[in-house]
């Protein structure tokens, strides 16, 4: 039952999951904010790109796709049935995600951090809470079947130990400046 749950949570979220690693490695171009201040500050800064966002999305997007092709139904004989993501859902994920870190990116600047600082808790799960709430708008009975109260506790669970070591392996392989 625990595995079962877990291996739920992962594969709703692997569309959320990857957007913003595949915007890394896409990197730079054309600012989103245009070098636009706010106050004192950037809105968001150099780091959140029209490439990277739409690279992201268009990655995550493709990756739910490639999950519903592979996800067979035989997979119940081993105890868990993954979930297929309807295509606006798996849009809403992917680019739920992407908007998710740009937001946290906003409330950085506000706060007076500097591109790259810390900030523990919104770097985890920012872009989970945005991946959420957009598959959510996009499609609440698929949601709502999907997370449950417990795939939603794996996911709160497991997404600061992944993100964490993700970035740990990026900034070893030198694709990241700072390892969180």
């Amino acid at each position: 039952m625990v595995w079962s749950v877990i291996a739920v949570a992962f594969w709703a979220m692997l569309p959320a999951y990857v957007p913003n690693n595949a915007a890394v490695l896409a990197g730079g171009g054309a600012p989103i904010d245009g070098g636009r201040m706010m106050g004192d500050s950037r809105l968001l800064g150099d780091g959140k790109t029209w490439r990277g966002t739409a690279v992201g999305t268009v990655i995550g997007f493709s990756l739910a796709m490639v999950l519903n092709a592979i996800n067979d139904p035989a997979s119940a004989a081993i105890g868990v049935q993954f979930p297929t993501f309807p295509l606006l859902t798996a849009l809403g994920l992917a680019f739920g995600a992407m908007l998710g870190d740009i937001t946290a990116s906003f409330i950085k600047r506000r706060s007076g951090r500097e591109r790259g600082a810390a900030f523990p808790g919104l770097d985890q799960l920012d872009f989970v809470i945005g991946a959420l709430a957009l598959a959510f708008l996009t499609s609440p009975m698929w949601f709502l079947e999907t997370f449950t109260l417990e795939v939603l506790l794996v996911v709160a669970i497991m997404t600061p130990a992944l993100h964490v070591t993700t970035n740990i392996v990026a900034y070893a392989i030198g694709v990241k400046n700072e390892p969180w």
